[in-house]
């Protein structure tokens, strides 16, 4: 029986041969490593992947799709939801120290699913994913760009990524309204050591307001947090390099930790 796409999951279906041939390529599975897919669908990565590595781990929400797939060899199904996956115990079950993760995202919730990814970079070797080119043209903006914001800042701290392919709308059934793209994301080893939700949050506040100068939204949350430090606030939000919001962020936490140390 063929499968209707469910708009609600976000479905729609990779089928034009050459572009899937490109993306595997790109990703280049070899046999024995710990790869994840999210969002197999009906396979059209899934196959590939799986003839090139011998066994493969798919994560599918849909309960028709998750029952097809059980039925091929070599398949490891897990039908949840991929924002309540652990991605750290996957790599436990398999054995791994690290995990290689692939998918065609579902668009609707590719920026959540991205950032529920940050918590578990650790343990991830590199990311390939298919999103809507908007998206990936965010993760890899550079500051001064207007593309340029939260998700360029929280995914750059934590990844080196590179537009792989550009893939056009006739490519998938049904085609979605948007061009997408693959983008390949390769964790720092030695990332910056900020808390992840001061340096949300930060974030957050700074581009809140981003036609106007820092020191309107950022100025009044710094001074909140009794910040005496030097930052330049007569910037805008997408003036800033990532490593100063990086350094900003870390200079922070001590300073709370003392005054919360101090209130106790």
């Amino acid at each position: 029986m063929k499968h209707l796409p469910r708009k609600r999951f976000g479905q729609h279906f990779l089928t034009d041969g050459g572009v899937i041939d490109a993306i595997v390529d790109a990703i280049d599975p070899r046999p024995g490593e710990a790869v994840v897919e999210i969002g197999p669908g009906l396979a059209a990565l899934t196959r590939p992947l799986q003839q090139r590595l011998g066994r493969l781990t798919v994560i599918e929400l849909d309960r028709d799709l998750a029952q097809r797939l059980r039925r091929v060899s070599g398949l490891q199904v897990i039908e949840s939801d991929v924002l309540n996956v652990d991605f750290s115990l996957v790599a436990s079950g398999l054995g791994a120290t690290k995990i290689r993760v692939v998918g065609n995202l579902p668009y609707n919730i590719s920026t959540p699913i991205l950032f529920h990814l940050l918590g578990h970079a650790a343990v991830v070797q590199d990311q390939h994913f298919m999103l809507q080119k908007e998206v990936v043209d965010r993760m890899v903006a550079s500051p001064g760009h207007a593309d340029y914001g939260r998700l360029s800042v929280m995914l750059q701290w934590r990844y080196a990524m590179e537009p792989v392919l550009d893939v056009p709308p006739q490519s998938f059934e049904p085609p979605p309204r948007v061009d997408s793209a693959v983008v390949r994301m390769v964790p720092h080893p030695e990332p910056a050591r900020v808390d992840p939700h001061r340096l949300g949050e930060l974030v957050r506040v700074a581009f809140s307001q981003r036609r106007k100068l820092l020191r309107h939204a950022l100025g009044r949350w710094l001074q909140a947090q009794d910040f005496g430090g030097d930052f330049d606030l007569q910037r805008r939000a997408e003036e800033v390099p990532v490593a100063e919001y990086l350094a900003l962020a870390g200079a922070l936490a001590p300073q709370r930790q003392d005054q919360a140390a101090a209130s106790q």
